[in-house]
């Protein structure tokens, strides 16, 4: 008995050890940095600048896990990367953070794994204010842009006849040249445009009178943004996954980036735990006990991230809507950090 128990904890322990590190996490650090594949294309959500600074929602996430990995968010490198097959092909890449819908057909028969959900994101309508329509019902009739043999000229389409609305539909030749589609609107074209709301707000931006135009708070279509990481390294995805999930608990904690080291002082456990005070977690995750605390002092907790890159705050003026936390009406909580 004594023997069979000895076997069962030094099998326990092997396995333990052996989760703390993979493939991909081990070339990771080796490297001296994390490679993240996103697609600069869409202000507030992933941009490059004239001195090719990265920066956006999405850029964010993975100077998180780069904090979270090695202490510092300078620890990124970003390729852009256009679809889950070229991700697959260059195998640089460690991550992908670019608004990509999470999806069975995307996931089930590729070696990937999504992450957390990140934007809770859905196709939705950006409506000339003297339209003064509030829902979509108030559309019927009312030019509507929609970028040609796109899923959203599929669902618009849907939507109307399923709820028997008249659909005045211009179709636009691209869904990514957001300058047309901002001339089609300015121009009073079509009095609104459809597509997925993390687009909405950065072609509202583009606009020459962006406060005459708001974006519908109706969804027509679920859409949850996550990142994601190949099957070959499960202990990455885990520290991908409770990454977002400290940054969400932050800021249900009450925990910013500028309150950090005040609230190491904090009597609540969950706070301590948070932030590596009551040690465990990062020991757990194989990383440095301050793992959460680099991250939430790199990118700020998930409200000052959405705030300063799509937010009201910025120029993209999002509202938070289902991204709001739970105890706020929305649908972010995070899992238990213990």
């Amino acid at each position: 008995m004594r023997i069979l128990t000895a076997t069962a904890s030094l099998i326990v322990c092997l396995t333990a050890t052996s989760a703390l590190a993979g493939p991909r996490l081990d070339r990771i650090r080796q490297r001296g940095y994390l490679t993240c594949g996103v697609e600069p294309a869409v202000a507030g959500f992933a941009e490059v600048d004239a001195q090719g600074r990265y920066r956006g929602f999405d850029i964010d996430v993975c100077r998180a896990l780069a904090a979270a990995i090695f202490g510092t968010a300078d620890k990124t490198r970003f390729i852009q990367v256009s679809s889950v097959t070229e991700f697959l092909k260059d195998d640089r890449i460690d991550v992908v953070s670019r608004r990509l819908t999470w999806e069975l057909r995307r996931e089930g028969p590729l070696p990937i794994f999504f992450g957390p959900i990140t934007f809770y994101d859905g196709q939705g309508f950006l409506v000339a204010g003297s339209v003064k329509a509030t829902s979509s019902r108030q559309l019927s009739g009312v030019p509507v842009c929609v970028a040609g043999g796109t899923n959203f000229e599929f669902t618009v389409g849907s939507h109307f006849q399923a709820s028997k609305l008249s659909l005045n539909k211009v179709i636009l030749e691209s869904a990514t040249d957001f300058g047309s589609i901002a001339d089609a609107l300015s121009s009073g074209r079509c009095r609104a445009y459809t597509a997925d709301v993390s687009e909405l707000g950065a072609i509202r931006a583009r606009l020459r009178r962006p406060a005459d135009f708001e974006i519908l708070p109706e969804h027509i279509s679920r859409e949850p943004l996550a990142p994601l990481v190949r099957q070959d390294d499960p202990q990455l995805f885990v520290i991908l996954r409770w990454t977002i999930n400290a940054l969400i608990n932050a800021e249900e904690l009450g925990v910013t980036s500028a309150n950090l080291d005040a609230m190491r002082k904090n009597e609540n456990v969950d706070v301590q735990r948070l932030l590596g005070v009551v040690p465990g977690n990062g020991k757990a995750l194989g990383l440095s006990e301050s793992w959460a605390y680099d991250a939430i002092k790199a990118v700020g907790n998930y409200g000052e991230m959405f705030e300063k890159n799509i937010g009201r705050g910025s120029s993209i003026k999002l509202d938070r809507g289902l991204n709001r936390l739970a105890k706020d009406g929305g649908l972010l909580y995070a899992a238990p950090l213990r």
